[in-house]
């Protein structure tokens, strides 16, 4: 019997019972969980899913990702609201990446609104 495979946002949950049930549609319940669960679409190549939760006023028409970036780690740094009963949050967060080049590691502070019961990445610096 095989286990079943851990879920990229680090949480140590299955991926089942983490982001693949965002990625399968249901919608994420917190930024963070929104959060995750996008840093798990770029680790396992989900372009789609990633245009599916920008917003629509900041989502670019196309999304190419680099087939060559191996998403390698996800820490959550902080958080600012971006509860069920808030309609904004706020997600600071550190993504470690491996490339042929060499490692890093990105640092951002993520925007997101909530619309219609639906959590949204807007921005981040």
């Amino acid at each position: 019997m095989t286990s079943p495979l851990p879920c990229p946002c680090d949480t140590g949950k299955p991926y089942e019972r983490c982001c693949g049930r965002f990625h399968g549609g249901r919608p994420a319940p917190t930024a963070v969980a929104l959060m995750r669960s996008r840093y798990s679409a770029f680790a396992l190549g989900l372009g789609d899913y990633l245009l599916e939760t920008w917003h629509p006023t900041t989502r670019p028409p196309s999304l190419d990702l680099d087939a060559t970036t191996r998403w390698t780690g996800l820490t959550i740094e902080g958080t600012e609201a971006g509860q069920a009963w808030d309609t904004t949050g706020v997600v600071q967060f550190a993504a470690a990446w491996s490339t042929p080049e060499g490692d890093g590691v990105l640092r951002e502070r993520s925007r997101f609104t909530l619309v219609d019961g639906r959590w949204y990445y807007v921005d981040g610096v």
